[in-house]
């Protein structure tokens, strides 16, 4: 696999990795917690299957980039994008622990 193959998929791959992540919390927020709109289960259904669909493609091509003997640029890169996706998923557990302890 040659640099701009790399390149490619980690820039590919890091907007569909982050995006759904970013928006899973506001949107499950908004369609599932306090539903403010009609038909807001039915955009659930397909829409968060969409995210999800979304999410593991877009990780999928940021590992496919990181995997690499020699580190180097695209590889900290694709760390940097691995390490805010896991923040993202430490503050969204945090959020769904304490909505849990309030019901």
């Amino acid at each position: 696999m040659d640099w701009e193959e790399r390149q490619r998929l980690l820039f590919v791959g890091a907007p569909f990795a982050l995006i759904p992540a970013l928006a899973f919390l506001p949107l499950f927020a908004h369609l599932v917690i306090v539903p403010g709109i009609s038909h807001e289960r039915l955009v659930s259904i397909f829409l968060f299957p969409a995210m999800a669909a979304a999410e593991v493609f877009g990780v999928s091509r940021v590992i496919r980039s990181f995997v690499r003997q020699p580190f180097d640029l695209i590889s900290a890169l694709a760390c940097g994008t691995l390490c805010i996706l896991i923040v993202i998923a430490i503050y969204t557990g945090l959020f769904f622990a304490a909505f849990a302890a309030r019901m």
